[in-house]
């Protein structure tokens, strides 16, 4: 049975819906409403808070801290400076993604990393003969989101310590809540300004009133796992085992996927003398990426008129699907489209895909499968680079 988390005796209070899912062995709200509509705006116009707990939360500590978060990362941990946060994927020795997360840096010999799944043994065999102390704190943290355009203005009120107008985007800062001690970061999977909160667990309960005290008046609105979705593919932002299969959980070679064609390229520093998969990445890089990871506009003419043959209005607002579909050029198929949603904000279909390399690039017009009725049919998909959403308050 899925545990609760530090915050479970407020966000049931809220969960009208009594929809959980069960994140990472934790209870998870789906939605606190009925339907996700009300949170998802929150998200983008407003303040979204989401308990984003069930994260692995993993302490790298001692003299070769900083040389293990370099073996095992992609980015070079060296340069990150005490006080920001990387985001980064992390290899086997075939260049494949084991996970992704992000990288914390406290101090000179202190980092936190973050994960989708459990990892402490992977870090555990990475760090052998190194003079380093690593410790799940999965379970000692609570750990809060607050997204949306309006959730500076609400922190600046309940966080003292802390200049909100200075930290910078991917930067983290350590303050109080009254006398709770917490460590703010400026990160997020929605794509909008946005924090997380990291929280000692006794503390948990205090901090979620206070926000939702001094937040009221700026429309803080809890937020579940189905609006978060909606807004993490806007970002354009992968979820591990849809949008690429952990090399831990893949049963095949070709379910696997390198940085480059997860689209985190950006994120592979082959400048590095050495890391977890580096030669493989370098082979890669030279001869260049089977697949590529870009953004499908789905036309909404032509879905209307799929759904107008049989007499029906178009039935793809909602939730989001992680089911994927097929991605075709002419009757080829040349991908597939792995997370796909309609976007209340931008007013369109939208999905996040894995294409073949080569003539598939920004305007390239193929076409994705969408059942109507219980049959196959095909709407015109157009490829767009990531993200989806970008606005710029996102960074100011």
């Amino acid at each position: 049975m899925p545990l609760p988390t530090p915050f479970h005796t407020r966000t049931a209070q809220h969960c009208t819906s009594a929809q959980w899912r069960n994140w990472s062995g934790y209870m998870a709200a789906i939605n606190y409403q009925y339907t996700h509509d009300f949170e998802y705006y929150a998200i983008r116009n407003a303040a979204g808070l989401i308990d984003v707990t069930p994260l692995y939360k993993y302490e790298i500590s001692g003299p070769d801290a900083a040389n293990l978060v370099d073996r095992i990362i992609t980015r070079n941990a060296h340069r990150c400076k005490i006080g920001q946060v990387l985001y980064t994927p992390w290899c086997d020795d075939d260049g494949k993604m084991v996970d992704d997360g992000t990288v914390q840096r406290f101090s000179e010999q202190r980092f936190r990393i973050t994960s989708a799944t459990p990892n402490l043994w992977w870090f555990q065999d990475c760090a052998y003969g190194m003079n380093v102390d690593i410790q799940d704190i999965s379970a000692d943290l609570g750990a809060l989101a607050l997204q949306g355009p309006k959730s500076r203005d609400i922190l600046r009120e309940v966080v003292k310590g802390i200049d909100f107008n200075k930290l910078k985007f991917f930067y983290l800062a350590e303050g109080k809540a009254g006398r709770i001690p917490l460590v703010v970061s400026r990160t997020g999977y929605t794509g909008d300004l946005g924090y997380e909160l990291w929280v000692e667990r006794k503390h948990a309960e205090k901090l979620w009133d206070m926000l939702l005290d001094k937040g009221q008046k700026y429309g803080i609105t809890p937020a579940g796992l189905n609006a978060l979705d909606i807004s993490r593919i806007e970002a354009g932002l992968l979820l591990l085992d849809v949008d690429y299969i952990s090399s831990k959980h893949a049963l095949i070679d070709a379910r696997l996927s390198s940085p480059y064609e997860a689209g985190l390229g950006w994120a592979v520093n082959l400048k590095k003398k050495r890391f977890i998969g580096r030669s493989a990445l370098a082979r890669e890089k030279a001869a260049g990426s089977v697949w590529q990871f870009c953004g499908l506009d789905v036309s909404w003419p032509e879905i209307e008129a799929l759904y107008g043959k049989v007499d029906l209005p178009p039935l793809v607002a909602g939730v989001a699907s992680r089911l994927a579909v097929p991605v075709y050029s002419g009757s080829r198929q040349v991908g597939q489209a792995t997370s796909i949603t309609f976007s209340p904000i931008l007013k369109k279909y939208i999905a996040l895909a894995t294409v073949e390399t080569g003539d598939i690039m920004p305007g390239s017009k193929l076409s994705m499968e969408i059942t109507v009725e219980f049959a196959r049919e095909q709407a015109e998909a157009t490829v767009v680079k990531l993200p989806f959403y970008d606005p710029p308050h996102k960074r100011s």
